[in-house]
């Protein structure tokens, strides 16, 4: 069992920039390959420099790091709104904590900046999905006080799908 560390003993935690882009990325990498998603995993460098890092950035993401400044930690959210409960929220995409800091309580630290950042913008909720396998996971939002949202399902469209729907438009517009 891993000692817990007190958090004068936690990486420092601060916003990403632009300099973090290669280290987040490798830590996205580590994500689908443990999840065992590799296979799903075509996002790049420049991809996630574009998308967080530009004029209007797709997202925001907390690096906790070493007092070395070597990136060990990451997590990866975006706004979001809830139209039932009529209140701004912030979904997490990605949780990322080095190997060498897990179960000493670091993960909870980190994602108690993002609740307080919650708090700070007001936000109302944070919402999250997991791997259906990942249990380590589920038992640490558990612990944490989430709950899983036993009535929904998450549904994806990308690709051909998403490609073949967005064409209806033009296919009905020219038969209008």
């Amino acid at each position: 069992m891993k000692k817990v560390l007190t958090p004068d003993q936690f990486p420092k935690i601060r916003p990403a920039t632009a300099q973090d882009v290669g280290h987040m990325h490798a830590m996205l990498r580590e994500i689908a390959r443990v999840t065992d998603s590799l296979d799903k995993f075509t996002s790049t460098k420049e991809d996630i420099l574009r998308d967080g890092f530009g004029d209007i950035p797709a997202f925001h993401a907390l690096i906790g790091e070493t007092n070395e400044g070597m990136p060990l930690a990451m997590c990866l959210y975006f706004d979001s709104y809830s139209t039932f409960r009529g209140k701004a929220g912030i979904y997490i995409q990605d949780l990322y904590v080095d190997s060498s800091l897990r179960g000493g309580g670091f993960a909870r630290y980190l994602f108690s900046h993002v609740a307080a950042h919650a708090k700070r913008t007001n936000r109302h909720y944070i919402r999250l999905s997991v791997d259906a396998e990942n249990m380590t996971g589920q038992k640490f939002y558990r612990k944490i006080g989430m709950k899983p949202a036993v009535s929904e399902r998450i549904f994806v469209l990308d690709g051909p799908a998403l490609a073949t729907l967005a064409a209806e438009v033009d296919l009905m517009e020219e038969q209008g």
